[in-house]
Parts: C-alpha cells; sequence; structure tokens
C-alpha cells in the first residue's frame, strides 16, 4: 500500500483511483462496506482503490476541547488499512485552510483536480466543506458535475446495533470490550511503551508490563480487570500472547493516576522499554480495594484463572488470523 501525504507527490496510479472517504477512527465494520464498495467499483473500472483520511481529526483542529479519543490512532488505522488490501491510502492534512473551502471546491479542487479521482463511496453520514455544509447528496450532485461517480454506503447493523464509532467509544467507557469488538469486527487494541513501574506485581509473584498508553488521547475501556491478549514486538504480526490486564488507579496500595498493567499468562519476556499492543477481550470485574497483599493476591490468581477460560485455558502464544 502507498501512503501518500503530499500531491507533489502522489503516484500515477493514485489518478483515476476510487476512492473511499471519511474519518475511518476505528475501522469498524461500517467503514469495511465503505471500503467494499470502493473496491467493487475500482474492480469493474479496472483502476486501483484507495482510501481518503483526514489527519488529525477535523475536530482536534475546529473543537479540540470536544475532540473524541480515538479508536485506532493513525499508525494502527493505516496498519488495518493495508490489512483490508487497500492500495493507496491518501492522507489529507486536515487544517483550517481546508475546512475553509466550499462543497464546490473540495469536490473541484481536491477530488478533481489534485486527485483525479474516478469514484468515491462514502457513508451516509459524510459530511464536508466550509461549516459541515456538504452532504452526501450535495457530493453526489457534485460529483456529477466533475465527472466522479459518487456511492453511498448503507449503515452496517450488527444484533440490531448500528457499528458507528461514537456507539463504539460509549461501549468502551463502560467496559463492554466484547460489545465493541462485535462492532469492530476486532478486539479493541492500545499500544504503549512499558515503563519501570513500583515492581509490586514482582513481589506478588505475578509480574506485570507497566504500559504508558500512545497516544495520550487514545481511547481506553472504563477501569477493571480484562483478559486480554499482547503482542511482542519482534515476534510474528499474529502472535498473540494470552494475558490479564489491570486497567485503573490500584487503590489497594493508594495509587495516583490511572495505569494499564499487562501480565503476561505464558511466562516473563523482556519488555522494558519496548512498545506491547494489547486487545482487550473480555472485562472480568471492577477495580476494588482489598484488604491488603494476601487478599489481593488470591483475587489476582482467580483472575488469571479466569482468563485462561476466556482465553481457552491454554498459556501458549495464540495465532491471530486478522493480524
Amino acid at each position: 500500500m502507498r501512503v501518500v501525504r503530499r500531491f507533489a507527490v502522489l503516484p500515477a496510479a493514485a489518478r483515476g483511483a476510487v476512492l473511499a472517504i471519511g474519518n475511518f477512527d476505528g475501522v469498524h465494520l461500517g467503514h469495511r462496506a465503505v471500503f467494499e464498495a470502493a473496491r467493487r467499483r475500482a474492480a469493474a473500472a479496472g483502476v486501483a482503490w484507495g482510501v481518503l483520511t483526514f489527519e488529525p481529526h477535523p475536530r482536534e483542529v475546529l473543537a479540540p476541547e470536544s475532540a473524541p479519543a480515538r479508536l485506532t490512532p493513525f499508525g494502527l488505522k493505516a496498519a488495518l488499512i493495508r490489512e483490508l488490501g487497500a492500495e493507496l491510502l491518501i492522507v489529507l492534512p486536515f487544517d483550517r485552510a481546508l475546512a475553509a473551502l466550499s462543497p464546490e471546491a473540495f469536490v473541484a479542487e481536491v477530488l478533481g483536480h489534485r486527485i483525479g479521482a474516478r469514484g468515491v463511496a462514502t457513508g451516509t453520514d459524510f459530511r464536508f466543506g466550509h461549516r459541515r455544509s456538504g452532504d452526501v447528496a450535495t457530493l453526489a450532485a457534485l460529483g456529477a458535475r466533475h465527472g466522479i461517480e459518487v456511492e453511498t454506503v448503507a449503515p452496517v447493523e450488527v444484533e440490531g446495533e448500528r457499528c458507528s464509532s461514537t456507539i463504539i467509544r460509549t461501549h468502551l467507557e463502560a467496559g463492554r470490550v466484547d460489545r465493541a469488538a462485535r462492532l469492530l469486527g476486532r478486539p479493541h487494541e492500545v499500544e504503549g511503551i512499558v515503563r519501570p513501574g513500583d515492581r509490586r506485581g514482582r513481589t506478588l509473584g505475578f509480574p506485570t508490563a507497566n504500559l504508558a498508553p500512545r497516544p495520550a488521547r487514545v481511547q481506553l475501556p472504563a477501569a477493571g480487570v480484562y483478559a486480554v491478549t499482547a503482542r511482542i514486538p519482534g515476534e510474528p504480526a499474529s502472535r498473540w500472547h494470552p494475558a490479564v490486564a489491570n486497567l485503573g488507579r490500584r487503590p489497594t496500595f493508594d495509587g495516583e493516576g490511572l495505569r494499564l498493567e499487562v501480565h503476561l499468562l505464558d511466562g516473563e519476556h523482556a519488555l522494558y522499554g519496548r512498545r506491547l499492543a494489547v486487545r482487550f477481550l473480555e472485562r472480568l470485574r471492577e477495580e476494588r480495594r482489598f484488604s491488603g497483599p494476601a487478599e489481593l493476591v488470591e483475587q489476582i490468581a482467580r483472575d488469571c484463572a479466569a482468563a485462561r477460560r476466556v482465553l481457552g485455558a491454554a498459556a501458549l502464544p495464540i495465532e491471530s488470523p486478522s493480524a
């Protein structure tokens, strides 16, 4: 997949391509339906297909105080789009100059003159142009005027629930990581650098990797204990280690600040300073205060057993066909 950030280096294959357009935070099942529409149209026309997205998220520029936390920071979003087979990823820098373009100017100058798109696919809620004044009907009308085919893809529902980045965030904020995963089409993933902690887990017999999630605005689930899997750098991308994670403030020890601590169930690994990816599969319980270390150790043992049951009982790396 070719990633393009500057129009000056736009590859020849990008001109005449069919593009899926949107923010695509989460790359959830609804987004994948838009990608499939672009891929199908491109295949019929014998041209390349790709994704046109905006970076940073428009609300981070226009209303930073209310901008949502990211489900998929750019690196993860790009990796997921690559896995789905896109040939191009065009990253349009979002700034106030772009936000000030009228819908007509966006279609004529960006999609038409700069990119030369043959066609585009979007979701029904796509808005563009100054003050978000353009909608999918506007896009279709302007596209017809400029020779750009437009396909609008209906929302996708899973078990009666719409696939929506907002709904997914709501599930995560409530700790419903399993329901979020159904809409994402995969477990929610967080990445972070392993930092030295207070080493209390090691003294309790359950050494943990203390993660500093990156970037700071990444969406975290509700505080609690989770069955998770973890990927270690340098290993095959499909290898995920079974683990249990605590996301919280460690009330038994009067901890301060939110911390993500991960205990791998298949043995110890050299992780300090390395980047660890964590996928949340199921919430096991809420975080709570214990009377002391002895009671906490007993509960951690129960948490590990519960996590093993969720993960299939084996304390061995899990091969993931989707990675």
